[in-house]
This record gives C-alpha cells, sequence and structure tokens, in this order.
C-alpha cells in the first residue's frame, strides 16, 4: 500500500474500537479492507454498504460526467471513487460496485465551510486521514478541517460532520454524478427537510434504460438559512459568444419552495461551534417519494450514528462468516474476506420495506411478499462464479435471486441480460439468466417455479432473431448452429459461444426434467462451437455465412482492446478454450491431449492470458482435464492468486463486475471451483488455508457443513500428494456438487513436487 492510504481495514479496526467500542479483534470483519480494487480499474469502493443493501455512501472524487471544468487524475471511472485521486466533491448515496461503465454515483451531500459556494469546481477539496471498514467509512476533509463519516442499513444513509467554528453549509448537488442524466426536482419541507428525486440511466449508454431514484433527506440540526441554485444554460449566439451567466451558478434564496430542472442542487447553511456534529440521513426509494420517507422513518426513526455502525457491522460479521478459514497468513484472511465482502453487495435489494418495487421494463409499481426482491444482475459475468457460490453457501438470497428473474420475465416477457433497477441495458452477449436458473436448479435449487422458467428458457433458446430480444441472431444460428461473420468488427464468435454454454446448461434441464427431445435438441447445438475450430492454428476462427473461414486472419488481433474481428473484449486466444461443457471434444479437435496441453501452456507462457476477461478465467483449471498434468493446474492456480490479487488498492486484476473476479478467488483459495455452468461438478486444486468451514443451510448434509482440512501446508507446498473425501481416498480431481455437500469433508495432503495420484 502506498502512503496517501493511511489505514488500511486491518488498522482502523482498532481504531473504531476506540470511538464506538463495536468490534472485536479477529472477526471476518476486521479482515476486510474495502480499500482493495479502489485502483488499476477495480471500480469498487471504499464507502459503507451492508449486505445486498440497496444505498452505499461513498466519497465522490473523480471527474463529472456531465463535462464540468473540473478534472482529477484517473479522470474517466465506472465508479464515483479511485483511490489515487485526492479531490472529493461530495458522498453519493446510490452507487455501483465493479463494474465497466457508468452510472449512478449521484445524490451527493458535501460538507463545506465558510462562504457558500455551489460550484463543484470551486468547493472540491483534499481529502486525506481515510478509514474505512465494513459499515463505516471516514475522512478529513483537508481544506474545510471537518470530519465526515458514513454508515449505512439497507435502504438508508447517515453521514455524521464534524466541524469547526463558523459558519458550515450542506449541498445536496443532484446535478453532480456518473450517469448522463441531469434532470432532478427538490424541494424543501422544512428548515430540516428536503425531498425530490433525480434521473438516473443509460448504462452503457443505453440511451432507453432510465429511471428516477427518490430519496428525502434529514439534518438533526434546523438551518438558519436555505435555499437552491441552478447552473445556468449556455445561451444562443454567435461561436465564443456567451451571456454573462453562461456556466453560471443562480443561487435561490428560500422563498422559493421547489425547483426542478437540470443541474440543480439545494444548501442548508449553519452556524457552529469548534467540535460541533451535525448528522444528514438519507432515505432512498426506486418509486417514490412517500417510500423513501418511510424507509427512512422504518430504518433510522432517530439519529444513532455509532448504533446505525454497530448494527452495520454485526449483519457483516454474521454474513462473512459463513465461511471460517483458519491459517494462512494475515494477507491470505485480507484478500478472502474482501473478495466476500465485495461478492455479497450485488446483486442487491430493490423493494422498500412496504415491499414495493418498480416492475421489470414497466411503469407498473409492483408488491413482493416475504421475500426480497434483487437488481443490479451484471448476468454475463456473475454466471460464472458469483451465483454458485450464493447458491451453495447462501441458497435462500440465491433463491430470490432466482425468483426475480422468473418474476421479470413475468413482467416483460423476457429473462434478463444486464438488469439495471428494473431496466434492461443490453450489456454483453449471451443468454445468461437461463444459466443461472438452471445450473442453480441442478445444484438443488428448486424453491422457484420451475415451469414458469422453463417457458422463458425454451422462449429465448427457439424464438427467432427478428423478435427475440436475448438473441437478435437467433434466425440463422437456430438454422446453422452457429452465428456468421458480419462486418469488420463484430463479436460473433463471442456471442455463439455464450449460446453454446446456454443451450448445453437448458439442455442438462432438460434431461432432469424428463423433456428428451429438447434436450438432444439443445445438446447438439452446444457442439456447433466446432464449426469454427481452425486446425492450421487449433484456435477458433470467424466463419463466413457459405461457412468457409473469414480471410486474413490473426489470432493475436485484439489484445489491449484493440478491434477484433469475431470477438468481443479479447482475441482468439481468450476464447479458443471457453467451451467447458466439452473440453474432451475440443481436445480431440485439437489431435492430441499433448497438443492440448501445449496449447493452453502456450497461452500463460506467453501472456495470453486475460485474468480481467471472464471467457478464459477458468483456463487454469483445463490441465485437470488430462491425466497426468493436473500438477499445472494447482501451479497455474497459485500463481494466479499472488499474480494478480494483491491486499493494495490496486489489488484486483480489473473490474470486478459486481463481484465476480472475487468469487474466483475465493473459490481458487478454497481449492475448488465450478467448472462448467450448467453440470454440478467441482473440479480441485489445493487449498490456501489450513481449514476451511463452510457452514451451510439447515439440511444440506447431517453436520450442516463443509470442511476443507489441509495437511503440510506450507508456501512451498502447493501439490497435492493425496486427496480424501468424506475419509476415503479421492482418485480424481472432478467431484459432483451432491458428493461435496453428502460427504461434508475434504482433504488434501500436500507436497512441494508435482506428482500423480496413485490410481
Amino acid at each position: 500500500m502506498n502512503k496517501l492510504q493511511t489505514f488500511s481495514a486491518l488498522t482502523a479496526i482498532f481504531l473504531l474500537i476506540n470511538t464506538s467500542g463495536i468490534v472485536q479483534a479477529q472477526t471476518p470483519v476486521s479482515y476486510v479492507d474495502p480499500f482493495i480494487g479502489t485502483s488499476n480499474y477495480g471500480a469498487t469502493f471504499p464507502g459503507p454498504v451492508v449486505p445486498w443493501g440497496m444505498v452505499s455512501v461513498v466519497p465522490y472524487n473523480v471527474t463529472p460526467h456531465e463535462g464540468n471544468e473540473y478534472s482529477n487524475t484517473d479522470s474517466w471511472c465506472s465508479n464515483p471513487y479511485v483511490y489515487n485521486n485526492e479531490m472529493m466533491t461530495g458522498f453519493s448515496h446510490v452507487n455501483l460496485s465493479g463494474v465497466g461503465c457508468p452510472d449512478l454515483g449521484s445524490v451527493l451531500l458535501m460538507p463545506t465551510t465558510g462562504e457558500l459556494e455551489v460550484d463543484l469546481n470551486k468547493y472540491a477539496t483534499p481529502i486525506s486521514n481515510q478509514k474505512a471498514s465494513p459499515g463505516y467509512y471516514s475522512a478529513f476533509l483537508d481544506r474545510y478541517a471537518i470530519k465526515a463519516e458514513a454508515t449505512t442499513t439497507q435502504r438508508t444513509g447517515i453521514s455524521k460532520y464534524t466541524f469547526p467554528e463558523g459558519q458550515s453549509n450542506i449541498l445536496l448537488n443532484l446535478g453532480h454524478g456518473l450517469t448522463n442524466e441531469s434532470g432532478a426536482y427538490v424541494k424543501m419541507t422544512s428548515d430540516t427537510e428536503i425531498e425530490g428525486y433525480k434521473l438516473m440511466g443509460t448504462f452503457c449508454y443505453n440511451p432507453e434504460a432510465v429511471f428516477p431514484v427518490y430519496f428525502v433527506v434529514k439534518f438533526n440540526k434546523p438551518a438558519q438559512k436555505r435555499g437552491y441554485w441552478k447552473k445556468q444554460p449556455r445561451l444562443p449566439g454567435t461561436r465564443h459568444q456567451w451571456s454573462p451567466t453562461s456556466g453560471k451558478y443562480k443561487i435561490y434564496n428560500n422563498y422559493y419552495r421547489e425547483l426542478a430542472g437540470d443541474q440543480i442542487g439545494a444548501w442548508y447553511t449553519f452556524d457552529t461551534q469548534e467540535g460541533e456534529t451535525i448528522e444528514a440521513k438519507v432515505g432512498i426509494s426506486y418509486v417514490s417519494i412517500e417510500n423513501a420517507r418511510e424507509n427512512l422513518n422504518s430504518e433510522q426513526p432517530g439519529f444513532d450514528f455509532e448504533g446505525t455502525v454497530r448494527k452495520a457491522k454485526e449483519e457483516w460479521n454474521k454474513q462473512l462468516s459463513k465461511i471460517e478459514v483458519e491459517g494462512g497468513t494475515d494477507e491470505d484472511k485480507i484478500r478472502f474476506y474482501t473478495a466476500l465482502y465485495h461478492v455479497l453487495i450485488h446483486p442487491n435489494i430493490l423493494q422498500d420495506v412496504n415491499g414495493e418495487y418498480p416492475a421489470m421494463e414497466s411503469s407498473e409499481i409492483r408488491k413482493v411478499e416475504n421475500r426480497n426482491r434483487y437488481t443490479v444482475f451484471s448476468l454475463w459475468d456473475t454466471y460464472r462464479t458469483v451465483h454458485p457460490l450464493l447458491t451453495l453457501v447462501y441458497p435462500k438470497q440465491q433463491t430470490d435471486m432466482l425468483k426475480t428473474m422468473v418474476d421479470m420475465y413475468r413482467e416483460s416477457g423476457w429473462l434478463p441480460k444486464w438488469e439495471l433497477y428494473s431496466r434492461e441495458t443490453h450489456v454483453m452477449e449471451g443468454d445468461p439468466a437461463l444459466i443461472v436458473l438452471a445450473d442453480s436448479y441442478l445444484r438443488g435449487l428448486t424453491g422457484f417455479d420451475i415451469e414458469t422458467a422453463y417457458e422463458a428458457m425454451m422462449k429465448s433458446a427457439t424464438t427467432p432473431g427478428s423478435v427475440n430480444f436475448m438473441r437478435p441472431h437467433n434466425d440463422f444460428y437456430l438454422k446453422n448452429h452457429y452465428i456468421a461473420f458480419r462486418d469488420s468488427f463484430d463479436n460473433s464468435v463471442s456471442e455463439a459461444l455464450e449460446f453454446y454454454i446456454a443451450d448445453y446448461s437448458l439442455s442438462q434441464l432438460a434431461k432432469a426434467l424428463g423433456k428428451k427431445n429438447d434436450y438432444e435438441m439443445l445438446y447438439n447445438r452446444s457442439l456447433g462451437y466446432k464449426k469454427y475450430f481452425d486446425p492450421e492454428y487449433d484456435l477458433l476462427r470467424p466463419v463466413e455465412r457459405d461457412g468457409s473461414f473469414m480471410p486474413n486472419y490473426d489470432p493475436f488481433q485484439g489484445e489491449n482492446f484493440e478491434p477484433v474481428h469475431g470477438f468481443h473484449e479479447g482475441n482468439s486466444w481468450q476464447y479458443s478454450f471457453a467451451v467447458p461443457h466439452d473440453i474432451e471434444g475440443l481436445t480431440k479437435l485439437m489431435g492430441s491431449e499433448d497438443r492440448f496441453v501445449q496449447q493452453l501452456e502456450k497461452t500463460f507462457r506467453d501472456s495470453l492470458f486475460d485474468m480481467g476477461n471472464e471467457p478464459d478465467m477458468g483456463y487454469p483449471y483445463f490441465f485437470n482435464y488430462v491425466e497426468g498434468e493436473e500438477w499445472q493446474t494447482q501451479k497455474t492456480v497459485r500463481d494466479c492468486i499472488d499474480r494478480y490479487f494483491h491486499t493494495g488498492p490496486d489489488g484486483l486484476p480489473g473490474n470486478d463486475d459486481t463481484g465476480t473476479m472475487s468469487a474466483w478467488l475465493m473459490y481458487s483459495m478454497m481449492g475448488f471451483y465450478p467448472i462448467t455452468p450448467g453440470n454440478p461438478v467441482y473440479t480441485l486444486s489445493s487449498p490456501v488455508f489450513d481449514k476451511i468451514t463452510i457452514h451451510l443451510d439447515e439440511n444440506y448434509n447431517a453436520n450442516n457443513q463443509i470442511v476443507i482440512e489441509t495437511g503440510n501446508n506450507r508456501k512451498d507446498n502447493i501439490y497435492i500428494r493425496k486427496m480424501e473425501l468424506g475419509g476415503k481416498e479421492l482418485k480424481d480431481y472432478f467431484i459432483s456438487h451432491d458428493e461435496l455437500i453428502r460427504n461434508g469433508k475434504i482433504k488434501f495432503y500436500l507436497t512441494d513436487e508435482p506428482g500423480i495420484l496413485s490410481k
């Protein structure tokens, strides 16, 4: 960690004991460092949030997305906070963690002192002495000598500002944020309360994905003065000609009852004594202002900052304690528990305390009872690691997520692809909700409407492309089982590979449900990847409509996000093994197991592997498919853990993708990995810890837990000499989900030399 980060979470926890007396050392919370991933485009944030919480309070320190003059380093970002930046312009209350496109980062409160200034280019301040741990964040605002602290509940945030003597101000900036939308409405209902809404959306520049967020803000002290502001627009005129007020901020006093428009905000001014604190709590809703107020009154009826911090930490300890690790270094535990922390941020709840939520792709308000409605489904990413992990460790929450996706089908006519607050953003390829539903059911989560889910899955799998919301190129695919190369830079191969994984997953579900004809049709389609296989390169290559290979093929094209033929955010090397449902078939296409291993080795040796790219994140485990080469999985997985995941702000290999990278790290540190979506099987590698205890929901097995133990576990002992499952020697590097649950205990015996298990 560099010197700018004054405290890691491990250090901060001991300081928090002095301020609130709420946490005992060495609980899972004490190993979480929320600063991990806040640099190197990890796009995580250090601000407080509770597990699956709707609200987070995040220091905003990146360049305004609306094109204002204020600038900073690492200016383009999909998250309101970048660790290396020093200048802050407020605390946002609705945020996304680990995503690759900007949105939300809005409803910002900013404390200042002195003469009122509402231009963010002029009121921005350096921050220092940052501290963060689950459920708590604090920083010192250098310019104003203000200590700012924040915490949250599920649907509310609360901030505490310790001011110096003199005039102090709290600004509510509704024109500032990561969203492309700037419209807002605000109304002061008293000298201690503000209400309104702000438009959000256009995630990844989809102009249709727009939605409002409603808020109510309350202060624990009446303001002496209050009012609004609005940035004046540029007036028509000749080039370079500006009105005297162009780009200026017009300040309105409190005799205006309300204000609507673009680039607006509200200000409250107080007279404070040295060391006086003012608390501001914010309720959020995606339904109405009334619901935002009800959320606030229900979850924070009073002003109890320390009590709210304590409850947030208790909830984090409860959820993080589902997995206990022993042994390893403190750094190992920090990486592991911070990863679990990131996994439990999204998907997050959407419904208000009264159960109301905005229906999918609709203006209708619906109500859910006795369960949660979830949102922020980054499914192209999360189907690979996050949802299998939730299925195993947090089945109640995962089941509610499955029910949510089925409800989205009922409401909109389609399953989600990349859903954001009940709007479809159309980001990435494939049919990923189908994979999550099928895989979860096959792993034993059957407590959702499988008949309606199957109907939804078959609709996207068989509907012609001209009217197919999920598979727009389905016409050609249904007939030929591949997607033809269309133009100079398309994603045809990447798109088809996602369909193959989806079709395989659905085929396995059809088989389990006794639908033989569907199973055979879908399974045969899932093998269409062979059409792309070019034996000249032993790689996948785009194919023309007539079945011929695309000319002028360069398998290295696409490095560093350059435009590429046929592949999305990568090149052929990062996709050519991305058929986890048929590795044996791919091996036969390459001619031999030796050739398969050579190509896989080249991927890692020549730096063609991209840990931050989801399609190839399973590559390190594919050596397990070749007898005698399993040691390479053990070596490569450990190398990836140590090479790409660290304890500093740059500790993630790029976007966390709402926990996807973090879940990969967790699996890899525990020694098992869900290698094939739609096939409830884990492949094995050597664990990092001496002992891992996964506490299961009741009725999973006799002991309601899985215990993974490691013998002779030392730094250099990364190779497996012997394995036992349920006390019996295990001869294979693959075990089923049922075997893991039923036996409940795996033991690994490690050594420092590669070897082969005796059969």
